[in-house]
């Protein structure tokens, strides 16, 4: 495999503009628009990485309207532990405008007593659009956190048509 240097790219949105950051495996995080300016992004993009950030960019966008991504950058979670990738793919599983629970996430992994380390999972969520950590609530239906802050929790869920009281 050919080796890249990281690469940050923008991904410009009407909501605002996001940072995606790529390793030679694919998108590695994408952080939301920065409250003060944009985050500095490199000049120089690989040509392996320029077809990575169309489809990043058009899931963002798709995502951001509410919609089923079509197609998805290669992700690179090779930083996550065994158990965070466990949590992450269990995220994925997740339906547009469907939520689930901290809790239901640790029965669903099989380690009902693991709601804490599911919430600490979806925030070391470096693709936390992509991979969809805004769809768990914390017990009752509450919010609970998100990394991106609950102004784009509440946003991303409307947009999907999730409410909290929806059908698991």
């Amino acid at each position: 495999m050919n080796r890249i240097p990281p690469v940050r790219l923008p991904v410009a949105t009407n909501a605002g503009v996001f940072l995606a950051s790529y390793s030679a495996s694919g998108l590695a995080s994408l952080q939301f628009p920065p409250a003060r300016k944009t985050a500095r992004a490199d000049a120089v993009v690989p040509r392996r990485v320029r077809p990575w950030h169309e489809r990043t960019t058009q899931a963002v966008r798709t995502l951001l309207a509410g919609r089923a991504v079509k197609a998805w950058p290669p992700l690179d979670l090779s930083r996550g532990t065994d158990f965070q990738r466990a949590v992450w793919a269990a995220l994925r599983r997740i339906a547009r405008g469907e939520t689930r629970t901290y809790g239901e996430l640790a029965r669903q992994l099989n380690r009902p007593d693991a709601a804490r380390a599911v919430g600490r999972a979806c925030g070391a969520n470096p693709v936390p659009l992509l991979i969809p950590c805004h769809r768990v609530l914390a017990t009752g239906g509450k919010l609970g956190g998100f990394s991106g802050g609950l102004k784009w929790k509440r946003r991303l869920l409307a947009a999907e048509g999730a409410t909290r009281e929806r059908a698991r």
